[in-house]
Formats: C-alpha cells, sequence, structure tokens
C-alpha cells in the first residue's frame, strides 16, 4: 500500500486499498519518517500511569523472591503483608528474569550437592552403616558352608570418600564399638583428625545406639567421642538418604565384590576383602568425584 501511495498518490491507494485517505497518509508518514520499522505495530502502553508500583517496591517484591526462593506468590504475599495481588507480584518476578521456583531436577541436586561435598575438609564428614550379608544369593553359598561374615560394617568419609571395611557374624553394639575403636586408633596413629570439628554420622540402629529408650550416650557413641574433636550424629529417623555415600558403596560392593569372588575359607574372605578395599581407595577412580580415587 505504500509504494503504491508513493507512486499514484493518496486517494487512488484509498480507492484500490478500499480504506480512507487518512490510513494511508499515516502509514506513508510512518514509512517516510521511520522506513520499514515504522510500519510495525507501535506500543498502546501509556506515557505516564498515576497508579504503576513505584521502583522500589518493585525492587523490595524481586528480593523477596530470591529471599523465599521456593515459594509462590500467594504465600509471600502472606508472609509479607504485600498490598499487590499475586498475579502483579509474578509479573514483576518474570520481568526481574528471577529464578523458577519449578523443582530443580534430581541430577542437578546431586550435582549442587557434591560441589558442597568438594569444599569439606578431610573428616569433616563421614557416614558408618551396616550391610546385611545374607540376602546376595551368589555370596549366601559360600557364607554357609564356609562361616564367611554375615554383616559388614562399613564407614566413608565423604569429601574423598576414603573407605573403612568390618565384618563380623551379628549385628551388635559391641561389634560396631570395636569398629569405631579400630579406625579412631588408626586416625590418632597416622594424626588424620582435622583441626576443626569432624562429625560421625550413623542412622539410629540399636547397633549405634543401644537401646531406644537407653538415657545414657551407647557404647559407640563414647568411643567415636573418646577421639578429641570428633562427634556421633545421628540422621533423621526415615531420612536414609542421608546416609547415600555409604549405600552407595554398599551397592558397588555388591556388584564388583560379592557377586563375582570365591573364597576358599575365613581367611581367604578377609585377604580379598582387604584387598578390595586398597583398590577403592588407591586405584579405583570415582565418577562422581572427578573420576579421582580417595
Amino acid at each position: 500500500m505504500v509504494q503504491y501511495a508513493l507512486s499514484h498518490g493518496v486517494k487512488p491507494t484509498a480507492r484500490l486499498f478500499d480504506t480512507s485517505p487518512p490510513v494511508v497518509r499515516k502509514w506513508l508518514t510512518r514509512f517516510k519518517e521511520l522506513g520499514y520499522p515504522g510500519l510495525s505495530d507501535l506500543s498502546r502502553r501509556p506515557h505516564y500511569s498515576p497508579r504503576s508500583t513505584p521502583q522500589d517496591i518493585k525492587d523490595r517484591i524481586v528480593g523477596l523472591q530470591k529471599k523465599y526462593r521456593r515459594l509462590g506468590a500467594e504465600q509471600v504475599k502472606t508472609l509479607e503483608g504485600l498490598s499487590q495481588a499475586p498475579k502483579t507480584i509474578r509479573k514483576f518476578w518474570r520481568e526481574a528474569g528471577v529464578a523458577s521456583r519449578r523443582r530443580k531436577k534430581k541430577y542437578i541436586i546431586k550435582q549442587n550437592l557434591r560441589e558442597v561435598k568438594k569444599k569439606f575438609y578431610l573428616f569433616q564428614q563421614s557416614c558408618e552403616d551396616t550391610k546385611d550379608l545374607t540376602d546376595i544369593p551368589e555370596y549366601w553359598p559360600q557364607m554357609k558352608r564356609l562361616n564367611l561374615p554375615t554383616v559388614q560394617y562399613t564407614r566413608r568419609e565423604v569429601s574423598c570418600g576414603i573407605l573403612f571395611l568390618g565384618f563380623a557374624n551379628e549385628l551388635s553394639l559391641i561389634h560396631a564399638t570395636l569398629f569405631a575403636a579400630y579406625i579412631n586408633h588408626q586416625m590418632a596413629k597416622y594424626k588424620a583428625m582435622p583441626d576443626d570439628p569432624a562429625y560421625c554420622q550413623t542412622d539410629n540402629g540399636v547397633e549405634f545406639c543401644g537401646s531406644w529408650n537407653a538415657k545414657e550416650p551407647s557404647a559407640y557413641t563414647r568411643t567415636v567421642e573418646s577421639l578429641p574433636g570428633q562427634t556421633h550424629t545421628t540422621i533423621f529417623p526415615g531420612a536414609h538418604r542421608m546416609q547415600a555415600d555409604v549405600e552407595t558403596v554398599h551397592g558397588l560392593m555388591e556388584t564388583e565384590f560379592y557377586e563375582i569372588e570365591t573364597f576358599a575359607d575365613r581367611a581367604d574372605f578377609i585377604s580379598k576383602a582387604n584387598t578390595y578395599q586398597l583398590f577403592f581407595n588407591l586405584e579405583r577412580p570415582n565418577t562422581y568425584k572427578e573420576h579421582k580415587t580417595p
């Protein structure tokens, strides 16, 4: 239309395109002043809105989303007593480009946790748990025939993944206490304790905490805390994911050790388990720790 108006005039163009001369003049004027960009629709937003939210309040609302992270606009409005509607609050967040409140993907959460654990100093955090060996089909016949251990005691340091193994024929507080005393001896002997506090985390099983109605710390707790600077902590009841580092080792050992090894006797089992521990600590690269060994 504009090109036709430039060569034939305004009124002939209006008749041809079935519109009015003022409309043709409007688009012709825009084209002469701005070129082809002037033919785009212009914003109808008013130049001044007396009821618009002041910029300082907008900045505060954006800051609240960063503070409350994954809370929604309705919750933030209630907690902060805001006068703006939830729809308006969401619009401010969207315009500011703040992070979405969607739940993060599981693999992203794991990556973030790995970055946190990498910042731990050595032996700042250790996890200990037990593994029942009687439910491994490949191991069970040898266990019965050769009187091999039925329970594995495992402690793993979180920052680099150092592994400690112990074995017994029953799940008991005595065996857990002896295992803790053995690790304490090794850490004291090689001066591995950090200058800052160290924490040994377990679940709430009787092998670590003793009786459920005990009034005093268990023998295991006292043994762990006999090493200066070390404290025994427990996970929340049922929060087994907090033991993920040590549970990962249990899964690896089941496929890399128990399902493929054969044993001549109990001494041979202990020898091969010790070899696996050395392999895990000195040779086996850990894909979740930058392919490095502990």
